[in-house]
């Protein structure tokens, strides 16, 4: 029986995942609740080296297959070695992407099929799934600028904008499809607004 909380941040590039995930940890660990913030693909050293393949550009195309299969390997790792302990313990845990990014970025917008991802996803977590989860929407033109603004862009991020456009659509779907785990946030709002908005939500799960 899981006896924690488990709540993942999905978005577009520079929808400002980091920022909520700090803030929200911030205030849960000030009000003594044992927090683990994570993040995918990486969270273990499986991982950090799985996210140091997919990540970096390369010469080379990366099949859609062989992708899915990287990031479903550290997925697996994280979910055994971190975040089902964490859970199991009673931790709540924050973390940076999980099911609906494969469903989005390779069952949508690579075109492996969303159903597809989805049962591949399930089966290597266990069954896991969030209890909820935060979607920043910002148009992606905005999230790649913000993201050319603080740091290199990697493989993904240098993706044509198409692909950027077919994601946001992909989570747009998802959360229309699972309104009650998946909630949208408003990526253009300032990062206050974004938690203010993302703690009254939250303050439904938690309590002191």
């Amino acid at each position: 029986m899981i006896k924690g909380l488990f709540i993942t941040f999905e978005g577009g590039d520079g929808a400002g995942k980091t920022t909520l995930m700090d803030g929200i940890l911030k205030t849960l660990t000030s009000r003594g609740f044992p927090v683990v913030k994570t993040r995918e693909p990486g969270g273990t050293s499986l991982g950090e080296a799985v996210r140091q393949l997919v990540l970096q550009k390369r010469e080379e195309i990366l099949s859609p297959r062989a992708e899915l299969c990287l990031f479903l390997a550290s997925r697996a790792q994280h979910v055994f070695e971190v975040i089902l302990p964490a859970l199991n313990q009673g931790d709540i845990v924050l973390c940076d992407r999980f099911h609906d990014s494969s469903v989005a970025y390779q069952g949508i917008a690579r075109g492996l099929g969303a159903s597809e991802v989805a049962h591949m996803s399930s089966f290597i977590a266990e069954g896991l799934q969030p209890d909820l989860t935060f979607y920043l929407d910002v148009p992606p033109t905005v999230g790649l600028e913000r993201v050319k603004g603080s740091r290199s862009e990697d493989r993904l991020e240098s993706e044509e904008i198409a692909f950027h456009e077919k994601i946001r659509q992909a989570y747009l779907e998802l959360q229309r499809n699972h309104p009650h785990r998946m909630k949208r946030l408003d990526g253009l709002k300032s990062s206050h607004e974004v938690y203010v908005e993302a703690m009254d939500i939250l303050n439904q799960y938690v309590i002191d």
